[in-house]
């Protein structure tokens, strides 16, 4: 079938999209409506934690599709439960609330923390939050965020959240007062940048918390599940958070994210919370299968060994071509190109042929990568070869 037969004017527009149409999926590798094989290191923004096609989320699907889909979230599921007490088993979290996107888990966040504030912080609702973050496309997490811009396009904004300099804390601390109730922050800026958080700047956060009785919230959609190399990326720096935020890797490709607290931030009431598929026993079922893979005896283990892997290869790179280096955490790794050719670097990548490679340039001087968890070395020598034909033309 020809791309132009495609009834793609029935999609509303929201950005540029190329002239392909993605037909199947397994592992690293996607496969497009002409038969084209690519190498795929963006895996749906870090969302596709066990690759495409994965034979336990597949399994988890069909079993549970046959038994129960949705019963409404009044009541419990069993995979529901089996989810949560995964998540708190693993994590220093008490309880769980289960929506369908990192947005919406951080925008209960939002609510949790706020609630918290009027019970024991005389009503304080503001939570400081980094320039160049990113916490989702609400208008609360959209005003949260600190990307370029995002003040002015659906203006005014949500009040309440001024913005500090991530690794900065004396830029945190000036801005609190007797209206702040938490801070806020991504352990590494994924759409920043590819730019972690120090473990310095992360403990510092906690003592600020402790000092001033204010709630530390870590928006782990893009970091948690094993994307940095341990389950949660707040483990890197020997902190416990207050509250978490979990998407993207969680569900593992379908809807599914989770907000985590201890118990003692726990403040909702009847009422307060909730949503149509919140917790539904499908989506939970899938989630609780990448769990059980993510907490396999050596996976994270060899998640930590091919993140070194991929970085001794990218500094490869950077002394081959005299790139600006490279960061990041576990499988989340940005190259620093030192020019702006990372959309075309893009581009061309998904062009190569017979084979392309998905890519993603969240800054216009460098390349990010978030590949399967379970890629294979061979595949990230195969991406760094066709990276390097690409920089031999452009760099």
């Amino acid at each position: 079938m020809a791309f132009a037969e495609f009834p793609v004017q029935s999609l509303m527009y929201i950005t540029n999209r190329p002239e392909l149409v993605f037909t199947e999926g397994k592992g690293s590798w996607l496969t497009d409506h002409n038969g084209k094989r690519y190498l795929d290191f963006v895996q749906g923004w870090a969302v596709n934690a066990l690759g495409h096609s994965n034979e336990g989320m597949i399994q988890a699907l069909e079993k549970q599709a046959r038994k129960l889909l949705n019963p409404s979230p009044a009541f419990y599921n069993e995979p529901m439960l089996k989810l949560a007490q995964q998540l708190t088993d693993n994590s220093c979290f008490d309880k769980v609330f289960f929506a369908n996107s990192g947005a919406e888990a951080n925008e209960g966040a939002i609510k949790l923390a706020r609630k918290w504030g009027r019970k024991h912080k005389n009503g304080a609702y503001e939570i400081i939050t980094m320039d160049h973050s990113f916490h989702g496309r609400t208008l609360a997490t959209m005003s949260a965020s600190g990307k370029a811009g995002w003040d002015t396009i659906f203006a005014p904004q949500v009040p309440g959240f001024p913005k500090a300099e991530l690794n900065d804390l004396a830029s945190v601390e000036k801005l609190i007062t007797d209206k702040t109730v938490g801070i806020m922050l991504e352990p590494v800026q994924g759409e920043g940048g590819v730019i972690p958080a120090t473990r310095e700047f992360m403990q510092g956060m906690r003592a600020l918390a402790d000092k001033h009785k204010l709630l530390f919230i870590v928006d782990e959609v893009q970091t948690g599940c094993g994307r940095c190399g341990t389950l949660f990326a707040y483990e890197l720096s020997g902190v416990e958070p207050d509250i978490m935020t979990l998407g993207k890797g969680i569900g593992g490709g379908v809807p599914l994210s989770a907000l985590l607290c201890k118990a003692d931030v726990a403040s909702f009431e009847a009422g307060d919370q909730g949503g149509t598929y919140n917790g539904n026993p499908l989506m939970t079922a899938v989630g609780s299968s990448v769990m059980e893979q993510l907490t396999a005896p050596g996976f994270l283990d060899d998640v930590k060994a091919k993140g070194e892997y991929l970085r001794e290869q990218l500094l490869v790179l950077t002394k081959e071509f005299g790139l600006g280096g490279e960061r990041g955490e576990g499988l989340l790794r940005a190259l620093v190109l030192g020019k702006d050719i990372g959309p075309q670097l893009v581009e061309e990548a998904r062009e190569m042929s017979p084979v392309g490679l998905l890519l993603n340039a969240p800054r216009p001087n460098l390349l990010r990568f978030m590949p399967a968890l379970n890629v294979t070395r061979e595949e990230i020598d195969q991406m760094i070869g066709m990276l390097r034909e690409l920089l031999k033309k452009l760099a």
